[in-house]
């Protein structure tokens, strides 16, 4: 995932030891460096970035030498690299078959090649190219000892398309001569559906040939796919396999690449144009979730404590918080990349505050606060999903329109999300699965932003309608995308729209007017709207809402998304909704998003903002390390005391509040007695404070990866 150019050496430690089994692995990273102090953020894999590392960054050691430095301190090691760029400098220049490569990078419309970095081109896959990766890279890691391999973001730029190995596998393909896609709406579509195809097979084929040497040796190998959302890659215009993929046999799961450049995005609800980072890292995640949900295949959620772009601390953390909050929502799952390039995370310089020229290394709040999350995370249980009774259809070729500004799936999705209902997202590609459409009462769909690549989807929609679904449909059916070539203007067909298809099978007639028509012991409804007049002034989604209470019932009117997994209690309240009051949240209650771990017994959460709680009254028995900065091995419980070895990042602050039977007589860190007063803060920064109304203590201290022991007696 992206680019860093830091530019440090590691000192690699290349002994083995004990380290998590695959299946226990709930917390993830990735990094191209070799274990250092500052790194040591105590998840519970690794995965080692590139045989020859991130391009552009020092890597302090071989791939086999960073592997090695993890395992050392305890971490599963797994590995990653992207498809579509990396540093495969030995293809292009020759250095592998005698002869240079550079015509096989991703070419714009002046001639120009899409560049991720010096000599870094993005990639068209051919067939030569796999060979390559294949044998340079895929062998070599699982010759490492890796079972478990990354290939992450498969991308084709939607500005590409005209060099001349694309314009070959054009031929290739569909056995026509090349046409560029500004000749035509039907000539960008046969474009993107091209460069959707060669990555499907770029995947396809590195997986397939990592399982079967890997089996070749005994092993079984596992390979997963990083990849940003299907709304992100639509309106980055950039076209990618997506939900396909989760049908090919060898791809095991995902890495949902979610955060704030992703969800900062701007778009429209209510004729504002701005930012929703809450609402579209939601979506973002719902997409995500939805295309394995119905698979069964296993998906990672990730956040980044930054992002790409320059930005000030302040704003890293706000929004943050908003895209951490959002993951949480979707409680079916509880497995996370809890952060990547953590070399850039806590080491690089950016500024303190907005317009400020003076730049800092992480603020030490902000560090403890982030490490409260990566300890939220691993203790955080799964519980079975809520249940989203309203769900947008989505489908793989919304890339293959160039609707960057997705006012059409917003005009779908925000007027419900706005009212505090859980919208859910269901892909056109996963149809075919028993309980792709499971729990849902109403599916809002269009064609005037994306189309169906195959008939079959129509087959499963229509048998869902008559079974007792609702759809309701928003289009007019004009866009011109209409009218490419495709199943249902060829052939034995002649629709005028794809939609006419699934109107016939529904038993009604094409071009079917605006109104409900009941279909069995369901319903469709005809919105003869594109969707994005939903959003694109205020009041514009009434009659979006009106057709769904028509089918499902009144809807509720809120302004917050709250959810408890366990003892965390989770609260997003949105602004711009008919409501403008805060959620107030009452209990014993941790507030996890502020590093200094207070305990609230009511709490308002504004409209705009996001709240972690840790409800204190469903913790379980004492004593108990209920929230922390750092990660807690060799708990050791007696009648009258408690102990535990504690580790975490280098030049850190570990912040502990930890739930005991009565008040501390006695607390020592690293050796050194703290006090057993009701407040203490000696002259090492060792901080500590028991609260009698929540029997609770809170402890901050310096953080160290090879264990701070800490003691406490009662």
């Amino acid at each position: 995932m992206r680019r860093i150019f830091p530019s440090f050496l590691v000192l690699i430690l290349l002994a083995a030891c004990a380290s998590p089994s695959p299946d226990n692995v709930k917390t993830t990273f990735q990094t191209s460096q070799g274990w250092r102090p500052t790194l040591d953020n105590r998840a519970d894999a690794v995965m080692v970035y590139g045989v020859g590392g991130n391009p552009g960054s020092a890597q302090g050691g071989s791939l086999e030498e960073r592997l090695a430095s993890w395992r050392a301190r305890g971490y599963e090691t797994h590995f990653m690299t992207g498809i579509a760029w990396g540093n495969y400098k030995d293809y292009f220049t020759g250095e592998w078959d005698g002869r240079q490569h550079l015509d096989e990078g991703q070419v714009n419309a002046a001639g120009d090649t899409l560049w991720h970095g010096p000599m870094v081109p993005y990639i068209v896959p051919t067939e030569n190219y796999l060979r390559y990766f294949k044998e340079r890279h895929i062998k070599r890691v699982i010759d490492a000892g890796v079972d478990h391999i990354f290939l992450e973001e498969p991308e084709f730029w939607q500005a590409a398309g005209y060099s001349e190995s694309f314009k070959r596998e054009w031929t290739a393909f569909y056995g026509t001569p090349w046409r560029p896609q500004e000749a035509s709406p039907e000539a960008a579509y046969l474009t993107a559906k091209l460069k959707y195809h060669l990555y499907y097979r770029a995947l396809d084929q590195a997986f397939t040939y990592a399982k079967e040497y890997g089996r070749s040796l005994g092993r079984d190998v596992r390979c997963y796919v990083p990849t940003h959302s299907l709304i992100n890659y639509t309106q980055w215009q950039i076209v990618s396999p997506e939900a396909s993929l989760a049908s090919l046999p060898c791809v095991d799961g995902y890495i949902a690449q979610v955060w704030t450049g992703t969800s900062r995005v701007p778009n429209r609800y209510g004729g504002v144009y701005r930012e929703r980072v809450f609402e579209t890292a939601f979506l973002e995640y719902g997409c995500m979730v939805s295309m394995t949900a119905p698979t069964g295949r296993r998906i990672w959620l990730l956040t980044d404590p930054i992002e790409d772009r320059p930005r000030d601390w302040e704003d890293f953390r706000r929004n943050y918080q908003a895209t951490f909050t959002a993951q949480l929502l979707y409680p079916q799952v509880d497995s996370y990349e809890i952060m990547p390039w953590p070399e850039r995370i806590y080491e690089r310089l950016y500024p303190v505050s907005p317009g400020s020229d003076a730049k800092s290394r992480i603020p030490a709040d902000y560090a403890s606060m982030m490490q409260v999350m990566t300890h939220a995370l691993q203790q955080m249980p799964a519980a079975p999903a809520r249940p989203s009774r309203v769900s947008v259809l989505m489908a793989n070729s919304l890339m293959f329109q160039r609707d960057s500004s997705l006012s059409g799936f917003f005009g779908l999705a925000l007027p419900l999300l706005k009212r505090g209902c859980p919208v859910g997202i269901t892909h056109l590609e996963n149809l075919g699965y028993e309980r792709a459409l499971e729990g849902v009462d109403a599916l809002l769909m269009t064609y005037s932003n994306m189309k169906p690549l195959d008939p079959a989807a129509h087959s499963h929609l229509a048998s869902w309608v008559r079974n007792g679904g609702n759809l309701v449909y928003c289009a007019t059916d004009t866009d011109p995308f209409q009218r490419v070539e495709e199943w249902w203007n060829s052939g034995e067909n002649a629709f005028a729209a794809p939609s006419d298809h699934l109107f016939g099978l529904l038993g009604l007639p094409a071009g079917v007017a605006e109104g409900q028509y009941p279909v069995g012991r369901g319903s469709l409804t005809v919105l003869r709207q594109d969707p994005s007049d939903f959003v694109l002034a205020d009041g514009g989604e009434k009659p979006l809402l009106e057709a769904v209470e028509r089918c499902i019932g009144p809807l509720e009117t809120g302004n917050a998304l709250v959810l408890e997994r366990g003892p965390y209690r989770i609260v997003a309240v949105m602004d711009e909704s008919p409501v403008d009051t805060p959620f107030v949240a009452e209990g014993c209650l941790i507030d996890l998003y502020d590093p200094a771990l207070p305990v609230y017994t009511r709490r308002e959460v504004p409209p705009g903002s996001q709240a972690l709680f840790y409800d204190v009254a469903r913790s379980g028995k004492a004593p108990r390390i209920l929230a922390a900065a750092s990660r807690a091995y060799e708990e050791k419980r007696s009648r009258r005391g408690f102990s535990y070895l504690c580790k975490g990042p280098a030049d850190t602050y570990n912040v502990t509040r930890i739930l005991l039977p009565s008040a501390p007589s006695a607390i020592t860190v690293a050796g050194q007695p703290v006090g057993a007063s009701v407040v203490a803060d000696d002259a090492s920064g060792t901080v500590a404070r028991w609260d009698p109304s929540s029997c609770t203590l809170f402890l901050r201290f310096p953080n160290s990866p090879d264990g701070v022991p800490v003691t406490i007696g009662w």
